[in-house]
């Protein structure tokens, strides 16, 4: 049976992979305009490439797609799941590249027709500042503050993704913090940031 579209949007994430497993192609429709944009900026922060994100935001909603049938509700949360495995393909094309590093493009920011172009300007110098300071941070750090800070999850979720406690992700994410503070200190007035 399929669900109408419209009705499917009030369901959770997970009741919608159900409903996909069980053929219904519009929940498929409706979970993936749903996750899509956020698995893709999640890879597009940890990696720092647009190309790059979008190879492997298909490559974990494959993953998903696939998983469907064998999906054990209460588990885990399918969004926890989801970044885990965005992470770990991130990880892994990491460690492919050579010397362990992927070369950073700029994540371009979506175009707000009410800025000005000198505004444009300058919040595209501070989210490229921002990035090239998040990929100097070690992996775990830099996926832990980009989930936190961010993505805006909680630490017990940070923590769950990560496989890792919570004193670990609160570590992780005052480091990460720290050492963002002082790669960006120095750019401070470039940037557009005063003190008031």
């Amino acid at each position: 049976m399929t669900m109408p579209l419209d009705a499917s949007s009030d369901l959770s994430d997970e009741d919608l992979l159900d409903a996909f497993a069980r053929g219904d192609r519009a929940a498929a429709r409706v979970l993936t305009l749903r996750l899509t944009p956020r698995v893709l900026a999640h890879a597009g922060r940890l990696l720092g490439s647009r190309a790059e994100a979008e190879e492997v935001a298909q490559e974990a909603m494959l993953r998903l797609w696939r998983q469907a049938a064998n999906w054990r509700a209460g588990e885990a949360r399918l969004t926890t799941w989801l970044y885990r495995v965005v992470a770990n393909l991130c990880i892994d094309r990491q460690r492919r590249a050579r010397g362990g590093t992927v070369a950073l493009d700029a994540v371009p920011e979506p175009r707000d027709p009410a800025r000005d172009a000198p505004a444009r300007m300058q919040d595209r110098a501070r989210a490229e500042a921002l990035q090239a300071a998040l990929a100097q941070l070690p992996a775990r750090q830099r996926q832990a503050v980009v989930l936190r800070h961010i993505e805006g999850c909680a630490n017990p979720e940070i923590a769950e993704i990560m496989e890792t406690t919570v004193e670990a992700v609160e570590s992780l994410t005052t480091r990460g913090r720290r050492a963002l503070t002082r790669a960006l200190a120095a750019r401070k007035e470039e940037l557009g940031y005063v003190d008031e």
